[in-house]
């Protein structure tokens, strides 16, 4: 995405400390990371899976079943042509749902990991 805004200037935010690696690690592997991580895969997962196992029931159902996806539902419109759109639904409905879920759950729990390294690393250039 191209901007008109000029890049920032080196050192304008004289607040802001890079933490270490070893305090990514350490982050990496505390519980309160661990309970982000867990938070995160007990709803991407399960409609990972979900939306796969339907993705390819719509492709073997179009590729062995043709008869069944060339019934008609109403006028020229007929099974495959519903289920195909409906893909497309099923699409937008999990990102809908995955964005209220990480504004919900997954954004708050991340913020609260930066800023304790935030401040855990304003405290170590203090120091």
């Amino acid at each position: 995405m191209a901007t008109d805004a000029p890049p920032p200037r080196a050192g304008t935010d004289a607040g802001a400390v890079q933490p270490t690696t070893e305090a990514f690690v350490e982050v990496q592997q505390s519980a309160q990371f661990g309970e982000l991580r867990r938070t995160y895969r007990s709803f991407a997962f399960p409609l990972t899976v979900g939306f796969t196992v339907w993705y390819l029931l719509y492709v073997l159902l179009s590729n062995y079943a043709g008869g069944f996806m060339g019934t008609k539902v109403f006028g020229n419109v007929n099974v495959a042509l519903v289920f195909g759109l409906a893909q497309f639904a099923t699409t937008f409905l999990i990102a809908w749902l995955y964005s209220r879920h990480a504004a919900a759950k997954l954004d708050p729990k991340a913020e609260a990991i930066r800023s304790r390294m935030a401040a855990e690393s304003r405290m170590e250039a203090g120091a």
